[in-house]
């Protein structure tokens, strides 16, 4: 039996190798995944989920202003990099994909999509990628996916992209990513999942390339994971917006902001933190005493922590009035 399974295992290696796909170094990428454009704000995003160890590490590329790849089954990592140095000199989506896929010898176990800026998709499934297994392409999306348990799959991503046309984009994409695993989804079951989201314009600040990078690299439910981390990622959108908004000296921006942020998430100590300081900066010291209260009864750094921001200038309030929250 032991013989057997070895025979076979080396007839597998065999096979792959005279393709030009190494076992040990192509990664086993088999997943579903959906690349997207938001037609209103011109952002684009890749998702993908997958019974595989850290998928979003592989699977996922964007570049702001130029598009996204999604590459996956036997992935070959260098359709990212190459497809968005192709699209990033004007070549569309679908002629990039053909250049890559033509001098790929290993494209019969690839499975790759790609959009452009412009709102281009081009998908592409090799023919020894285990079914179930298929590519579909729609306005401004590419949804794709191998090794399901059914062929339902990929018309359940398709359809869900579409019906959650008034949602922002990264979250229509993990409506996407939910309504696969709904359908049936991985037929090995569930391990990683990632989102990525980038801008509608170039921008050489590497930093700013990304709106959106969350990763679930090994949760029992990582779609469900990555939704929440979603909304993490919203909420500390509004805690920026309220920093920023100190640095300019409007308070009254940043209060908003910083409850806002609390609201979706009212048991961060940080969120509540920063709600009592811009409510102190604005002149509410009895507003803000109670809030402040609740955070030093949970965690004594806190108190700590607000007799440090006076000399930097992010509270400005008297010694009298630090004295009056801190006792």
């Amino acid at each position: 039996m032991n013989r057997l399974l070895l025979f076979f295992c080396f007839l597998s290696i065999t096979s792959l190798s005279s393709q030009n796909i190494n076992a040990e170094k192509d990664a086993f990428a088999h997943t579903y995944s959906i690349v997207a454009r938001d037609t209103v704000t011109g952002e684009m995003a890749v998702g993908v989920q997958s019974h595989w160890f850290s998928v979003g590490s592989i699977v996922s590329w964007g570049k702001a202003g130029v598009g996204v790849v999604a590459t996956q089954s036997f992935v070959n990592p260098a359709y990212g990099p190459e497809g968005l140095e192709l699209m990033a000199s004007g070549v569309s989506a679908e002629q990039a994909l053909t250049q890559l896929v033509e001098k790929d010898e290993g494209r019969a176990f690839r499975q790759i999509a790609f959009l452009d800026a412009n709102g281009n998709v081009s998908g592409f499934t090799g023919k020894n990628c285990v079914e179930a297994a298929e590519d579909l392409q729609g306005k401004n999306f590419s949804v794709q996916a191998n090794m399901m348990i059914n062929d339902k799959v990929v018309p359940a991503m398709a359809e869900a992209f579409v019906q959650y046309s008034d949602y922002p984009l990264a979250e229509r994409v993990v409506e996407a990513l939910k309504a696969a695993q709904e359908a049936g989804g991985d037929i090995r079951g569930k391990q990683s999942a990632a989102l990525i989201v980038v801008g509608p314009e170039r921008t050489d600040k590497s930093w700013e390339d990304k709106k959106i990078d969350l990763r679930v690299d090994d949760h029992e439910n990582p779609i469900q994971e990555l939704s929440r981390l979603l909304k993490v990622a919203r909420a500390y959108e509004h805690m920026n917006k309220g920093d920023l908004a100190v640095e300019a000296g409007d308070m009254e921006k940043a209060l908003k902001e910083y409850g806002t942020a609390e609201k979706m998430f009212p048991e961060n100590l940080e969120m509540k933190f920063w709600k009592a300081v811009a409510l102190a900066n604005s002149g509410r010291i009895e507003d803000a005493k109670p809030i402040f209260n609740i955070v030093f009864e949970a965690d004594k750094n806190w108190k700590e922590m607000i007799t440090r921001l006076p000399p930097s200038g992010i509270l400005t309030i008297s010694e009298a009035e630090l004295k009056e929250i801190t006792e």
